[in-house]
């Protein structure tokens, strides 16, 4: 059990990347009141993780009344965070983040704890695929919880690191931000790749 939850908690924090995201809050609220910052800095994670949190309670009923077996979302999963993972060891996702951090500021966008920061910055398409793909694994039970509380904890550590955002940009600045996110860019493929295989041994599995 203990096994799993690090599994998972590594997972996801890979995908959602807490630390990598600093910069874009500190983009996506560039001129706001100190206060106005700290209320996104509370508020975005707490949306990701409601959205999540959602996802892995009905994921996979939705799975079950779309037809589409575990193993097939794991191969498709694991294909998604393998681009994810991609964007990140070659440079494309800090630079990608940064724009949308910018579009937000520029058309003056009401709330940006829900866009971009919440959507689709935590709760992208990795994040979501990777809850689907962990929620699918654990089942009911036990393993459901802790996949919750995986799910809580990253956008709690995303809650922390959006608060402390200026000192990490200050601390990491360029070069340790690109080395950061190319280190876990590799971690991620690795666990990408894992999913494909156990999705392809499923269904090799249910065959013979």
């Amino acid at each position: 059990m203990i096994d799993f939850a690090l599994s998972a908690f590594v997972t996801l924090l890979l995908v959602v990347d807490p630390v990598g995201l600093a910069p874009a809050f500190l983009a996506a609220t560039a001129g706001m009141p100190d206060k106005i910052k700290r209320t996104v800095a509370l508020r975005a994670p707490l949306i990701a993780a409601s959205i999540l949190v959602v996802i892995a309670l009905v994921g996979n009923g939705l799975l079950r009344q779309l037809g589409i077996g575990i193993p097939a979302f794991q191969i498709a999963g694991g294909l998604l965070l393998f681009g994810v993972s991609y964007q990140m060891i070659f440079g494309d996702r800090p630079h990608r983040e940064a724009r949308e951090a910018d579009k937000a500021t520029s058309e003056h966008a009401s709330d940006v704890a829900v866009f971009p920061l919440a959507i689709p910055m935590m709760a992208g398409p990795g994040a979501i695929a990777t809850t689907l793909l962990l929620a699918g694994d654990a089942g009911y039970g036990a393993r459901l919880v802790i996949i919750i509380a995986v799910v809580l904890s990253v956008c709690l550590l995303c809650m922390l690191c959006f608060v402390s955002a200026s000192l990490i940009a200050r601390t990491l600045g360029r070069t340790g931000n690109a080395v950061l996110s190319r280190v876990l860019g590799m971690l991620l493929a690795a666990y990408s790749v894992q999913f494909v295989i156990n999705g392809i041994a499923a269904v090799r599995a249910s065959l013979s």
